[in-house]
């Protein structure tokens, strides 16, 4: 399986109440064969042009682990669904991902080696 990145802009109107919607993203995701290994609420946030007549858009990210023919499909999805005002559906770097990885062991040894200076 390979890593993605999703970007999702749900409509304003949502912000009292994101279960539902996130939940039918989760499910568009775990349907197709992916899992999500982080998510992330990025809040509500002023767009740089009016999309749909929206001057906001509810930003939430996600990292994925999906098969070889999920990233079509939940993009063809994603397109239909009346909650996603925009998304954004990137495959991630295997070099960042490692890079990634080692600069948080890298710190989370750091801040080991610190407490037991202490």
């Amino acid at each position: 399986m390979k890593q993605y990145e999703l970007t999702v802009m749900f409509h304003p109107d949502l912000e009292m109440n994101m279960t539902p919607a996130l939940d039918k993203v989760q499910k568009i995701i775990e349907d197709n064969g992916g899992k999500i290994t982080k998510d992330s609420n990025e809040g509500k946030k002023r767009l740089a042009y009016s999309i749909a007549k929206n001057e906001y858009a509810i930003y939430y990210y996600y990292d994925l682990e999906l098969p070889a023919q999920a990233p079509q499909k939940i993009s063809s999805t994603l397109n239909i669904t009346d909650e996603v005002i925009r998304y954004l559906l990137v495959a991630v770097d295997p070099r960042k991902a490692k890079y990634a990885a080692k600069k948080e062991s890298t710190e989370s040894e750091d801040a080991e080696s610190k407490e037991s200076e202490e």
